[in-house]
């Protein structure tokens, strides 16, 4: 089992950056496939990124696409996204996730869940 809590999110102004983290622990990081969702005001949750127990294949949404960057050090049991040229639309809650398969966007793939960190990005 593992335990997800993400770090990061807050207020930022259209164009600018934010990096989550999120920190695992409780059980063999590099075991884990890892992803980030988000889920905004209203909607539902939607896939953001995604990353292999290495952390050699990467998969993204086509909205956050050259924009977002995830990436991952199992040294440190975490796993980051980079998010630059922020938009109003990426003002969601956003949550790690991981599961013991293989990197996916389908939520349902996956096991285990932070508690999400809030993102707003004002126009």
């Amino acid at each position: 089992q593992v335990s997800l809590v993400e770090y990061g999110g807050g207020l930022v102004q259209a164009g600018g950056s934010l990096r989550l983290s999120c920190a695992a622990s409780g059980s063999t990081f590099s075991s884990y496939a890892m992803g980030w969702f988000r889920r905004a005001p209203g909607k539902e949750r939607e896939f953001v990124a995604t990353i292999s127990l290495s952390g050699s294949t990467t998969d993204y949404a086509d909205s956050v696409k050259g924009r977002f960057t995830i990436s991952r050090d199992n040294a440190q049991n975490t796993v980051y996204l980079q998010m630059n040229s922020l938009k109003p639309e990426d003002t969601a809650v956003y949550y790690c996730a991981a599961n013991l398969h293989f990197p996916t966007g389908q939520a349902g793939e996956y096991d285990y869940w932070g508690q999400g960190t809030q993102v707003t990005v004002s126009s």
